[in-house]
């Protein structure tokens, strides 16, 4: 018979230190995130066909328009970028890239998932931008996939009225490149807003405001609003897109190319860095 005083007494094993967190890592687990989320899945897929269908009803109304012109108009036919890119579809395509961009930062703090993910991960600004650049390859893909269908669709449907361009047209590979960099600007603004308001509801209010509305309250009239309104996303991507001709008279005030590029730019730029001098100063 064993006595217990004859055991030999095994030292515990020493707790494994788990090494830290990659930036790969954190990559795959908001990607993991973002498709796990049916609903997201399903409304891309209909933001998707909602914008390239609203090209095809835009060009299709305006292929009635030139059934009744003579064969010269239809010779001198331009490129039409609002049959491509048709505003209310792209509206649309803004309002929803904010709306997930920012929903991929406020659902976190609504569901408190917010409170697991930083304690595996203490460096916040790594998960910020883990998420922005998830956001960015996801958007910037889906953006051209977007902008590319509108185009061969309008286009086909021009065709038929001899109104078709082509991708080597003047001022279509612009509005092809501006209206595909559309959806991953306004979703990085929407991801910086989600960040700095942490709410859900007021984040997609504040986004559609600013992307949509805030515009609306600026004028070409006066020269201070003229530079505040193409200091907007929704105008500058209106001015990339279009080729606008030489300004009627005093009065009006156009954004230039470059000016429009910059602005694209800066927007997203700045929305993540707010974004990141808050997140380290702020509590979960």
């Amino acid at each position: 018979m064993t006595t217990l005083a004859s055991r030999v007494p095994v030292p515990s094993a020493a707790p494994v230190a788990e090494p830290p967190a990659r930036f790969s890592d954190l990559l795959a687990s908001e990607w993991i995130k973002m498709r796990s989320l049916r609903s997201t899945q399903w409304t891309l897929i209909l933001t998707t066909l909602f914008v390239i269908g609203s090209s095809a009803a835009a060009a299709l109304a305006d292929s009635d328009n030139l059934a009744n012109t003579g064969p010269g108009a239809r010779q001198l036919a331009e490129f039409l970028p609002f049959d491509a890119y048709p505003p209310a579809g792209y509206m649309t395509l803004m309002l929803v890239a904010g709306s997930i961009g920012a929903l991929a930062v406020v659902s976190e703090y609504s569901s408190g998932l917010i409170c697991t993910t930083t304690v595996a991960v203490p460096a916040r600004g790594s998960v910020v931008l883990a998420k922005a650049a998830v956001v960015t390859a996801l958007w910037t893909v889906l953006g051209t996939v977007i902008a590319t269908g509108s185009f061969a669709v309008s286009q086909a449907i021009l065709n038929g009225r001899h109104a078709g361009v082509s991708f080597t047209h003047p001022g279509v590979l612009r509005a092809l490149v501006a209206s595909a960099l559309l959806a991953p600007v306004c979703a990085l603004i929407g991801l910086g807003i989600g960040v700095l308001i942490r709410h859900s509801a007021a984040g997609m209010v504040t986004c559609a405001f600013t992307l949509l509305m805030l515009p609306l309250l600026f004028s070409s009239g006066r020269r201070w609003s003229a530079d505040l309104n193409h200091a907007m996303v929704g105008t500058a991507w209106k001015r990339l897109v279009q080729n606008w001709g030489p300004a009627p008279g005093d009065g009006f005030h156009y954004a230039t190319i470059a000016g429009s590029w910059v602005v694209y730019a800066l927007w997203p730029l700045v929305a993540i860095v707010l974004a990141l001098i808050v997140v380290r100063r702020r509590d979960v």
